[in-house]
């Protein structure tokens, strides 16, 4: 879960001071890393002779990023046979990307990127996950169980409280249209952002949304410059965005109300360049 964090929202970084003789200005700091695409270390050739598994579900790993567009079903692939040789290649080939995920509840699952963007490490721990592998590849925008559980059970409008706590100001309204929006939402909208870093927001504001929102079974982190981190409201297609920069510090502060948010979705580029990338590693590893 992350917190709604206690921010008027008057003032941000950059904002000259009222008496330009008090102080400088505070401008955003840089970033000051970024994470990029690092080609695998490739095993020696020996070590491949016990790989052929592996290598065969490379090769079909391929073909279903090559063949997959993003409005298609997730493709799943069980590693539950795999052995350890088998799974270590498999590691070591594709290793960790920028998002991960975490989902609570009786489906509740640790999930990771690859390096391959829209290619995902997958390992369900609930009790209810039998339907899926416990271990599994899968190559989609984000992953299938991220949004058959994002929002299950959640209620279409979030409750308006008959008495607002002193101090309140602009929380009714946010209330107000994020459940306006919510309702008139549809699959294929395009996303509807509120701006909360925007808004005049007090700290009673911001406690009053964290409390009636809630948040739900997901949260996402996407690293990049800086990190973007993301977790399910307890209202149907809502969600909460934070933005922060490389010194952790918060930018972008957003209520998003869409299916999910782009911040965290693989496009379909990124796919196509996770299949031309991983011809190049298997062609890599035949020559081996």
């Amino acid at each position: 879960m992350f917190p709604i964090p206690l921010t008027t929202g008057l003032a941000s970084p950059g904002t000259p001071p009222p008496d330009p003789d008090e102080a400088a200005l505070d401008y955003l700091p840089m970033p000051k890393t970024m994470a990029t695409y690092q080609p695998p270390l490739l095993p020696a050739a020996e070590d491949l002779s016990a790989c052929g598994p592996a290598l065969a579900l490379l090769e079909r790993l391929q073909q279903a990023l090559a063949a997959h567009r993003v409005a298609e079903p997730p493709v799943v692939i069980d590693l539950s046979d795999l052995d350890g040789a088998n799974r270590a290649l498999l590691e070591q080939t594709l290793g960790d990307g920028e998002v991960s995920a975490l989902i609570s509840g009786p489906r509740a699952a640790r999930i990771q990127e690859t390096r391959l963007a829209g290619v995902w490490w997958i390992h369900a721990d609930g009790p209810q996950n039998a339907v899926t592998p416990n271990h599994s590849l899968e190559v989609a925008d984000l992953p299938g169980l991220v949004r058959a559980e994002a929002f299950r059970e959640a209620p279409p409008a979030a409750p308006i409280p008959d008495h607002w706590p002193a101090g309140v100001m602009n929380a009714p309204g946010v209330l107000a249209e994020v459940n306006a929006q919510a309702a008139r939402y549809r699959p294929g909208d395009l996303a509807h952002v509120v701006n909360l870093t925007l808004l005049p927001q007090t700290e009673q504001d911001l406690g009053c949304l964290g409390q009636v929102l809630g948040t739900g079974p997901v949260t996402l982190l996407s690293r990049g410059y800086g990190s973007c981190r993301v977790s399910t409201a307890r209202v149907e297609n809502l969600w909460w965005v934070q933005h922060f920069n490389s010194e952790d510090r918060l930018i972008l502060n957003t209520i998003e109300v869409t299916a999910a948010p782009t911040a965290v979705l693989a496009a379909q580029e990124d796919i196509d360049d996770s299949a031309g990338r991983l011809a190049e590693i298997l062609d890599a590893l035949r020559c081996a």
